[in-house]
């Protein structure tokens, strides 16, 4: 398992830009309504990927900078956005993203933020967010559920079971304190079988092909298909956890004479 985390997907590039979820339109809404986000924004997007989650800002008309370490990544990004040419592809990394100071008006992080170091990117974060500007990190989480969703959780966690989950004491360090607000959208991708290992395959912990429990992995997949499929589909459900806000300012520094 590659354990450098700019590595991760290296392998993973195209079936990560074909087989993971989107994030829900309401998204971009809930920034517009809370945050004064709009067509004007410039948005620095960390751990870009493929370009999931700067799609929704550019579909807003935002001008997009897609911070990305991974090389296969940023590339196939850079490719599949190349039509926008609001979409800028940096190579970067939270820590260190090259922008300029005071550069945008928005941080955003999509699935990437528990791949942080999150003081050094909190400090990142300061330098290259305008004054007022705002910190948005998202995730698509499974929903608990029953039947297939449940199956399909405990298949994930017998396989692949280094699943990376949100931790607040991590989201509290890069936002400065617990000033963040969090808000829950519904999400959900309908697959067939196809699409089904496709979505396995794009997650980092997943083994690889060749890999020690990959083919049981994927004829376990294929059993679980083909209980619980309707009409050659199945639905994945997700929760799109929203945490955003303003980071808290740091503490000006204490002056004056002994």
């Amino acid at each position: 398992m590659e354990t450098d985390p700019t590595r991760r997907f290296a392998y993973r590039a195209d079936v990560y830009a074909r087989h993971r979820p989107s994030y829900p339109p309401g998204l971009t809404g809930l920034l517009q309504r809370e945050c004064g986000l709009s067509a004007n924004s410039r948005v620095a997007d960390i751990g870009c990927g493929t370009g999931l989650l700067a799609e929704r800002f550019l579909e807003l008309g935002c001008e997009v900078f897609g911070v990305e370490p991974n090389a296969e990544m940023r590339a196939t990004g850079a490719r599949l956005l190349a039509g926008n040419p609001r979409f800028h592809s940096v190579d970067g990394r939270a820590e260190v993203t090259t922008l300029p100071d005071a550069a945008v008006d928005f941080v955003t992080a999509g699935q990437a933020f528990h791949w942080f170091e999150a003081a050094a990117a909190r400090v990142e974060f300061g330098r290259i967010l305008k004054p007022g500007g705002h910190l948005v990190l998202v995730w698509n989480e499974r929903a608990e559920g029953g039947g297939f969703q449940a199956a399909y959780d405990a298949l994930v966690r017998r396989y692949a079971p280094e699943v990376n989950r949100v931790r607040e004491q991590d989201i509290d360090r890069v936002f400065g304190g617990p000033v963040w607000r969090l808000v829950q959208l519904e999400n959900r991708q309908v697959l067939d079988l196809a699409g089904l290992q496709g979505r396995l395959a794009s997650s980092s912990y997943a083994p690889l092909e060749g890999a020690p429990g990959h083919r049981e992995m994927l004829d376990a997949l294929s059993g679980l298909f083909a209980t619980f499929q309707v009409d050659g589909r199945v639905t994945l459900q997700y929760d799109t956890l929203i945490y955003f806000g303003p980071p808290a300012a740091d503490p000006a520094p204490v002056t004056g004479r002994w």
